[in-house]
């Protein structure tokens, strides 16, 4: 492929992952300190953290109907001012009832770009980049975790606590202002919510600026036949999601994301220094933090170079298998009190496995089994339950940290990566180098 804009393209669309995670992460590092000026309890801490969460949770559910309503695009454009918007009040927050209002507020944003980028970038990209342009979004994830993860150790380093959390999490406020001007200045609407709105012309322009001419009329012509069929011109509702054919690819895609989270990722990332703390490592917690952000990043890097090479499926089932053991290795660590150093590597092992495999991949597969007409409304539903384990995983963390322990945490997260082997192995099926409408098809959903 020659034409270079598409990367463009990607570039700007996957700024959206990296807000995702600075809000997500930037949270880990002033946990402690939070809980402590505002005198909260386990349970007050873990609402705190999670209710960004929560916001995702809801932003996710409705934004399908938005992004068909209104485009992908001004989906984007909504969600950096919002973004922009709470970084900054939670800058300025002292009382915590602000402070879970601006992290819901972000989490709305949060939460319709995690249903967006994805899904924007697999209907602009060719068939044969697809699942490598879709992994930047979650690589561009990583990334946000690690500049958050960055930025707290230097205020935690070179500021005083009680002001350093307000630095901590009002960071998104810049990225938040590049990804609005970068959308409104360059980024086109996607070329298959320019052919639902019988705008063929404009759809055309988009593919030949993002493709170039010779790809632009193979993906042209197979959108024609697509949206020439009338099922693809007909209103979706929410309730058709679940009929008959439909229903069933929606059920996989949403048990697919639902185990992506209840493998504990999010956890890890949130709670990361009091989880360190907790084993007894004399090192810097926020320091080892970094590390989690490092591992984090380079593995996706695995992720981009062989999910278009080796496919999702193969990929996938080596996550499940990398993470389990890493995952009863450390239940096993923990339990018979072996060194700070083995459970710090393998923690990162863990990471390194979630983060080449389930973590981008997932949203590969999700924005690809789902047919044009239900796209936005079905991985609008996914998204929002796997929102959802997310949740209810990191509200109930500190508890289950202070009374059950790590091990035991640790230990649910390993069988559900077991659980997840098994139904990757039997239920998803093989999206390698195929368009959108050849997966639409080879499912029985045209």
């Amino acid at each position: 492929m020659d034409n270079k804009n598409i990367y463009l393209i990607t570039f700007i669309a996957t700024n959206g992952g990296l807000l995702y995670g600075l809000n997500m992460a930037g949270i880990s590092g002033c946990v402690d300190t939070i809980q402590s000026i505002f005198g909260l309890s386990n349970n007050s801490i873990g609402l705190t953290v999670s209710v960004l969460i929560l916001g995702c949770l809801i932003g996710s559910l409705f934004v399908g109907k938005l992004a068909d309503l209104i485009s992908r695009k001004n989906v984007f454009i909504i969600s950096a001012i919002m973004m922009a918007l709470s970084s900054l009040g939670l800058f300025f927050a002292n009382h915590i009832l602000l402070i879970i209002l601006f992290r819901f507020i972000s989490g709305l944003a949060v939460g319709a770009v995690s249903v967006v980028s994805p899904m924007y970038i697999s209907e602009i990209a060719p068939s044969d980049k697809r699942g490598t342009l879709v992994s930047f979004n979650q690589f561009a994830i990583t990334i946000g975790i690690l500049v958050a993860y960055l930025f707290n150790y230097y205020f935690e380093k070179y500021l005083d606590s009680s002001i350093a959390w307000h630095y901590m999490l009002g960071v998104p406020f810049i990225f938040s202002v590049v990804f609005l001007l970068l959308t409104i200045a360059i980024l086109p609407k996607s070329p298959r919510w320019l052919m639902g709105q019988g705008l063929e012309e404009q759809a055309h322009k988009v593919l030949t600026f993002t493709l170039g001419k010779k790809l632009a009329k193979q993906e042209f012509d197979s959108l024609v036949n697509s949206f020439s069929d009338s099922s693809n011109k007909t209103k979706v509702k929410f309730g058709d999601i679940f009929k008959e054919k439909t229903g069933k690819v929606v059920l996989l895609g949403t048990v697919l994301a639902v185990l992506q989270q209840a493998m504990g990722i999010n956890a890890v990332v949130n709670y990361a220094p009091v989880i360190f703390a907790e084993t007894g490592s004399q090192s810097d917690p926020f320091f080892q933090s970094i590390l989690v952000g490092l591992i984090n990043t380079v593995s996706t890097v695995i992720a981009l170079k062989f999910v278009d090479r080796l496919g999702r499926k193969l990929l996938l089932l080596i996550g499940s298998v990398g993470s389990m053991l890493s995952l009863f290795y450390l239940v096993f660590a923990m339990l018979y009190h072996l060194s700070p150093t083995s459970i710090l590597v393998a923690v990162l092992i863990f990471i390194g496995f979630f983060a080449a495999t389930w973590s981008p991949i997932m949203w590969v597969v999700i924005s690809e089994i789902y047919p044009n007409r239900i796209r936005s409304t079905a991985m609008s539903f996914s998204t929002a339950m796997s929102w959802t384990s997310s949740f209810l995983i990191v509200q109930f963390s500190p508890s289950i940290l202070a009374s059950l322990g790590s091990e035991f945490l640790f230990g649910l997260f390993g069988l559900f990566a077991l659980a997840s082997f098994f139904f990757v192995w039997k239920y998803i099926p093989e999206t390698k180098s195929k368009t959108l409408e050849q997966i639409e098809k080879e499912l029985g959903l045209d």
